[in-house]
């Protein structure tokens, strides 16, 4: 028979065995909207206004009158809780968090075992596991960047890396950011600062080797920004720079953002008016108008390459190993860079 009281697990035993499984984060929106373990589900006890009910109650008339209140507002929520994770749960299990492992993750783990299911619960909650996650990153590894300037078709060459199976890490596709002004432009709207660390974890904890392949990247992308232990593993490690003709690159940016709005890449060109210069920026603009994205391509390139080659001037401690390379495909391309990847791992 399946214990009233839920069992607390730690970190690694929580993570291991609510792989596949439900997990439940049962504190309020807000608090999982800035940050959850990768693939809960909220189910909040209380809701944004609720707990911030109980939370002046508890300042203003101590914690018995919180805890009746709670009570109240929890009472016809019951039943609908049950059903909802008897509907979410595929074999009776559910793993549940809340924000410290207290009375919101045991009240919950407590109802789903009254009726029948097999709840546990995380101890030390959510900030166990960030402190976990923020841990992770302090642990030494091999970093090996891939490196390019602008419109030379990275991601492309990572994603292919990925598929013959290479340890990639693609830091922009975890931001849902391309890293440049134009970089929002296609992408999903990035996640809160916690929640990308989250995922950046998840992508680093499946990979089984302490090498791992990434993109040459600022340390903030978007503005979400890199740990600051994997930043500096970053910042030691061998960069593999892939070298595009210029032209090669202004035919890459025209595919990439020929079906962009044009409003939006206005908007784009604007953030780095001061870096084109006036009369570039003015061009630009005039171009768009024209539809002439090759043109903006070749006068953005100009600026994006002035400053990869001053970001270049201040790698000095790192090893570089160029790759030229006459074509934009990236089977050729990966094929290139894979023999190089061969030797350093």
């Amino acid at each position: 028979m399946i214990p009233v009281t839920a069992e607390g697990l730690l970190i690694q035993d929580f993570l291991t065995q609510s792989k596949n499984e439900l997990i439940i984060d049962v504190r309020a929106p807000i608090e999982f909207f800035k940050g959850h373990i990768p693939g809960a589900t909220n189910i909040p006890l209380f809701e944004n206004s609720e707990r911030e009910e109980i939370g002046t109650l508890y300042k203003q008339q101590g914690k018995e009158t919180a805890v009746t209140r709670g009570l109240e507002i929890v009472s016809p929520k019951m039943v609908p809780f049950v059903n909802q994770v008897k509907t979410l749960t595929k074999n009776k299990k559910a793993f549940i968090y809340c924000a410290r492992g207290g009375m919101r993750s045991n009240s919950f783990a407590w109802l789903m075992n009254t009726s029948g299911l097999d709840a546990k619960i995380l101890k030390g909650g959510y900030k166990t596991y960030r402190n976990y996650v923020l841990d992770y990153f302090v642990n030494p590894r091999e970093i090996i960047l891939l490196g390019g300037k602008t419109g030379s078709g990275k991601t492309e060459v990572l994603k292919e890396l990925q598929t013959l199976s290479y340890p990639v890490v693609d830091l922009e596709k975890i931001a849902h950011h391309k890293g440049s002004a134009f970089g929002a432009i296609n992408e999903e709207r990035q996640n809160p600062q916690q929640l990308f660390e989250n995922h950046l974890f998840d992508a680093f904890k499946t990979i089984n080797s302490n090498k791992i392949i990434v993109e040459d990247e600022s340390q903030t992308i978007g503005y979400n920004k890199l740990p600051h232990p994997l930043w500096l593993q970053m910042k030691k490690g061998t960069i593999i720079k892939l070298n595009i003709p210029f032209e090669l690159r202004v035919e890459k940016l025209v595919d990439d953002y020929t079906t962009t709005d044009i409003d939006a890449l206005k908007t784009c060109v604007a953030k780095i008016a001061q870096q084109l210069g006036s009369m570039n920026a003015k061009l630009c603009m005039q171009y768009l108008d024209e539809n002439n994205l090759a043109e903006v391509a070749r006068l953005s390139l100009f600026y994006y390459d002035r400053a990869y080659d001053y970001k270049y001037q201040n790698k000095l401690e790192q090893k570089v190993i160029e790759i030229d390379s006459d074509t934009i495909d990236e089977k050729i391309n990966a094929k290139k860079i894979k023999q190089v990847i061969d030797s350093l791992l």
